[in-house]
């Protein structure tokens, strides 16, 4: 039987910015990405200031301490993208 996606550790590898879209490289390969604009900290942010993103917690989240923003890998893979 398969593990549900609730029961896999999802860690990043890598975390950029390419215009006003985060991207992220997951480390079984997989690209995900999102909108900035569909979080309230990201969205209001600079783009020298939406660009220092900081892996956290082994990969399994993103930090920007600039923004006081943390958001999980499995939450964004889930759609929660910050309020």
């Amino acid at each position: 039987m398969k593990p549900s996606l609730a029961e896999l550790e999802v860690q990043a590898t890598k975390a950029w910015v390419e215009g006003r879209t985060v991207c992220i490289k997951l480390a079984d390969g997989r690209e995900i990405r999102f909108p900035a604009a569909k979080n309230r900290r990201l969205h209001k942010a600079s783009a020298a200031k939406l660009a220092k993103i900081e892996l956290i917690c082994d990969g399994t989240g993103l930090h920007w301490p600039e923004l006081d923003e943390d958001l999980s890998i499995q939450g964004i893979l889930e759609g929660h993208l910050g309020a």
